[in-house]
């Protein structure tokens, strides 16, 4: 029976009904998937068991454990420094990426290697398409400008084999672009995905690290500040932070218009999104959807949108939709 789009979330505290990281962590099965996890198992002030999350290894281990255990991906790693994802919050993108490609699609969610996506900044991690070619088999283009970020992810895909034939990755040529240059003319995409870099300077981005640690009850002194979750430079900072990130992206997608059905990024900064709406609505988006997304204390929103009109989105499902199976 097809599997509908799930409505999206409105709370802080609620997953994706689909996302597999529902409640609390299971460290006992987490620890049988990944032993190196259990050294870095504390008592929390209960008395329950629980990580410490200031301690970037234990991070790192910890999505090492989750992607093994929930979806069968070995050998994940990154280098020391690099960005290290909270994987309960890029699946839920994921879902929510897949509920609109089903709400374009008459209710049922497309799946399989009919349809492409296209990462734009997928990291050493190469976080979203592992997840997206696990739950739904899509395939994948993965890009980075940092080609140190980019043999990390051929790694992971060595050791993956079963997942790497759906996943290609290329390097975007020009780092002051965001959508240039990466597609050829005759290529197409059914969406996008971006976790664009959110700070404008380093000295911003050191100041939200010390909030961080502030929330997490430590203090660190600015010349000692780690990042838990760390961070290439290229990661988190860029000209003009998110805002700037995100314009150019809007302005670059306006000239592959018809190669791609859905844009989507993230949107962390809600104070962001009335410049860029005003952007689409000045390059004549056709569609803009805004879909909540949180998870914890963390407020953000994906923001999609398309210059295919009605007619041109029609041919698109028949041509590249119809043929995939769906869930």
């Amino acid at each position: 029976m097809p599997r509908k789009p799930s409505p999206h979330r409105t709370t802080a505290t609620i997953l994706h009904p689909r996302n597999r990281h529902q409640g609390r962590y299971d460290l006992n099965a987490l620890t049988r998937a990944c032993p190196a996890l259990k050294p870095h198992i504390i008592r929390a002030a209960d008395g329950s068991s629980t990580l410490d999350f200031t301690d970037p290894q234990a991070v790192r281990l910890l999505n090492r454990a989750l992607l093994q255990q929930q979806y069968r991906i070995t050998e994940w790693d990154i280098p020391e420094g690099y960005l290290c994802p909270p994987v309960p919050g890029r699946a839920d993108y994921i879902h929510a990426l897949a509920d609109l490609l089903g709400e374009s699609h008459g209710g049922n969610i497309p799946t399989g290697e009919g349809l492409t996506g296209l990462d734009i900044g997928t990291g050493a991690n190469l976080i979203y398409p592992l997840l997206g070619r696990v739950e739904y088999q899509w395939r994948f283009i993965g890009v980075d400008i940092d080609p140190l970020a980019l043999d990390n992810a051929a790694r992971i895909l060595a050791a993956n084999p079963g997942l790497a034939s759906g996943i290609e990755l290329r390097q975007q040529p020009t780092p002051s672009s965001v959508l240039r240059g990466i597609l050829g003319a005759e290529e197409r995409v059914d969406f996008t995905l971006c976790n664009p870099p959110f700070h404008p300077s380093h000295a911003v981005a050191n100041s939200g690290s010390q909030r961080k640690w502030r929330n997490l009850g430590k203090v660190r002194a600015a010349a000692t500040t780690q990042r838990n979750f760390g961070g290439q430079a290229n990661e988190l900072v860029c000209d003009g932070g998110e805002a700037g990130f995100l314009e150019r992206m809007i302005e670059d997608s306006a000239q592959i218009a018809g190669q791609v059905f859905w844009f989507t990024t993230l949107v962390s900064k809600a104070a962001n999104l009335p410049a860029l709406q005003q952007q689409l609505a000045t390059f004549s988006a056709r569609d803009v959807r805004l879909i909540p997304m949180a998870q914890g204390n963390k407020h953000s929103r994906l923001l999609a949108w398309t210059f295919l009109d009605k007619k041109q989105r029609r041919a698109w499902r028949r041509a590249r939709w119809d043929a995939a199976p769906h869930n």
